[in-house]
């Protein structure tokens, strides 16, 4: 399965180790899921770590190569304005560039969207059940 995880499940993966999130990187490390991720993603998860949790430079750059060792990496040119959130919809267009069968995410706007074409919008819960 093609997965795009939001910005908020990689953060509490990193930062609360053990966490739902980190299960949910260790799946797809473990090759269970393809995790599908554009330049935009890398960038925002890079900005909140060093804005909000102080990361130094060097902890950003083994956080972006990690990410890109175990996804893989899409360019969107499509622009989508389906959400309010200008984030959300960087989101949802890196999984239809990269034909993503699920977003994955804590986010309640995306959540209540529920699908969008073929992607289908879940929870990190309903991913780790296997929804």
């Amino acid at each position: 399965m093609k997965v795009v995880f939001d910005t908020n499940i990689f953060i509490s993966a990193l930062i609360f180790p053990g966490s739902k999130a980190e299960e949910a990187i260790m799946r797809v490390i473990n090759g269970g899921d393809t995790l599908i991720v554009s330049r935009y993603i890398i960038d925002e998860i890079l900005t909140v770590l060093a804005r909000k949790f102080s990361k130094e430079a060097e902890a950003l750059s083994r956080v972006a190569v990690n990410i890109g060792e175990i996804s893989v990496m899409v360019n969107p040119t499509q622009k989508l304005k389906v959400f309010d959130d200008e984030s959300d919809n960087r989101i949802l267009e890196c999984a239809i560039t990269g034909g993503a069968d699920v977003i994955v995410t804590g986010d309640k706007a995306m959540l209540v969207q529920k699908k969008y074409q073929t992607v289908r919008i879940i929870s990190l819960n309903d991913y780790l059940r296997g929804f």
